[in-house]
């Protein structure tokens, strides 16, 4: 069984722990796992999940971590330093890449499983 870790979250985006701590994205990983449960019409468990539920919720949780990143702060991440621009979310994928990657794994993840008793 594969658990979902904060680092999943930040790898899929390249972002590092200063950027969004801890307890932040652990929040997100709830949310997302709660979502995925009501989706699903059973209990998932982050720490204890199947690999296409680990991926769903990590790309769930993304998605709120571009949101929080992009409208969350008062700074916001684009800024410059002297003659230097900088954009935290240079290298995220779009979000339209992400919803699409969400819809296909939920659809596989709502397919009944027939097999024998």
């Amino acid at each position: 069984m594969a658990n979902v870790s904060s680092s999943d979250v930040r790898d899929t985006i390249n972002i590092s722990a200063s950027d969004v701590p801890d307890a932040k994205l652990e929040k997100m990983v709830k949310r997302a796992t709660v979502t995925l449960s009501l989706e699903l019409g059973r209990t998932i468990d982050s720490e204890d999940c199947s690999d296409a539920e680990k991926e769903y919720i990590t790309l769930l949780a993304t998605v709120y971590v571009i949101c929080y990143l992009t409208g969350g702060s008062a700074v916001g991440l684009s800024f410059s330093v002297g003659g230097q621009n900088v954009n935290v979310l240079s290298q995220a994928p779009p979000l339209t890449v992400l919803q699409q990657e969400l819809e296909r794994l939920l659809t596989g993840l709502k397919q009944p499983i027939i097999g024998s008793a």
